[in-house]
């Protein structure tokens, strides 16, 4: 069992910049592989980021994790009022060391973190 809690979020004008933090309970983070996803009001659950056990990443925002520390990090920079959702994490145990997009693949979420940018 994995429990996740978000940090970092906030308002922002467009054109700033948010680092989010997950932090994650248990002592196998290094073998799960994370994601950030969000939600805006009135759509659907959206992949954001993802890192792999290896740390391969993909997204459009910058994805990293500190292994040491139980703790995934998202970095936004360029900040658009599109950006504005509320922000999860999400952790899945894999045995294969791939990066997962769909929100279905992950088995662990965090509370959500609420970003909102003014434009």
């Amino acid at each position: 069992q994995v429990q996740l809690v978000e940090s970092g979020g906030g308002l922002v004008q467009a054109g700033g910049s948010l680092r989010l933090s997950c932090a994650a309970s248990g002592r196998t983070f290094s073998s799960y592989s994370m994601a950030w996803f969000r939600q805006a009001p009135g759509k659907e659950r959206e992949f954001v980021a993802a890192i792999s056990r290896s740390g391969s990443v993909k997204g459009r925002f910058t994805i990293s994790r500190d292994n040491a520390k139980n703790t995934v990090y998202l970095q936004m920079n360029s900040l658009k009022s599109e950006d504005t959702a509320v922000y999860y994490c999400a952790a899945k145990g894999a045995t294969y060391n791939g990066i997962y997009y769909r929100a279905q693949d992950y088995d662990y979420w965090g509370q959500g973190t609420q970003v909102t940018v003014s434009s």
